[in-house]
């Protein structure tokens, strides 16, 4: 047992030290950012931790710190991706290394504190941040690149693959408290589902079983029902516009 906090403390204290070379070096580039400000702060204090050989029985707020790191760096990185309107040359890989860095700390924590629920290891609110942050990303790399046609000729699967990537981190975000929540996720189904639909029967890789291929249709449908019921009922008056969202449901019909 000792052997294996051992093991776990290592590993989180490796990571986190590989993380403060890359914030280091992301400073660089812009040294008064608050992200990465924000991120440094929280580095130095775990860095601080395990040179003063602190206990392995604080994983669970190690982690939460961590992820906090973590959400703040990639937002950093995001940002750049956008202001830049995603390179086509580079893109596809700094999305897949984001999304594998937003990943980890579910990973880790599932990981790390075994006998925990990874909700009740990081909290509801940074789970559902994390599943939002790489539901939101693949969402505004698709809307910009739904604008190339040219490329979308030539590249239909790949822009399916990362709008079902997309749509399956939003539903995850939605459930995560068993609940539909009126925000930005709402749009991102929405939108992500559309533009399936309008591409995906053109581009089917016959190699992918059906069954794990998402219904965007029904999906779509299902989530502008909900808005829509809500929008046009109890949030009625509080400044809820519906129109778009009915408009969509439309042509998903």
């Amino acid at each position: 047992m000792a052997d294996d906090c051992r093991r776990q403390a290592f590993e989180l204290e490796r990571r986190i030290f590989e993380l403060d070379n890359k914030c280091a070096s992301l400073k660089t580039e812009k040294q008064d950012d608050d992200y990465l400000q924000n991120a440094s702060s929280i580095l130095d204090k775990l860095k601080s931790f395990y040179r003063q050989g602190g206990e392995s029985n604080s994983l669970p707020k190690l982690l939460q710190d961590y992820t906090q790191v973590i959400l703040d760096i990639t937002f950093y990185e995001e940002n750049k991706l956008v202001d830049q309107e995603f390179p086509e040359d580079c893109s596809p890989f700094k999305i897949q290394q984001l999304l594998q860095d937003l990943t980890e700390p579910e990973v880790l924590a599932g990981r790390l504190v075994p006998a925990q629920e990874v909700q009740s290891v990081l909290g509801l609110e940074v789970l559902e941040c994390l599943y939002w942050r790489r539901g939101a990303l693949l969402y505004m790399y698709c809307h910009t690149l739904h604008q190339r046609k040219q490329w979308i000729k030539k590249n239909k699967a790949t822009f399916l693959k990362c709008l079902q990537e997309g749509v399956r981190y939003l539903m995850r975000m939605l459930q995560v408290r068993n609940s539909v929540k009126l925000n930005d996720g709402v749009n991102g189904h929405m939108y992500m589902c559309f533009w399936a639909v309008k591409y995906e029967d053109c581009s089917v890789d016959s190699t992918e079983r059906k069954e794990d291929r998402l219904h965007f249709r029904d999906i779509g449908t299902q989530i502008l029902h909900k808005y829509v019921l809500v929008c046009d009922g109890p949030l009625q008056g509080q400044g809820w516009n519906t129109e778009n969202a009915k408009e969509i449901l439309s042509i998903l019909q």
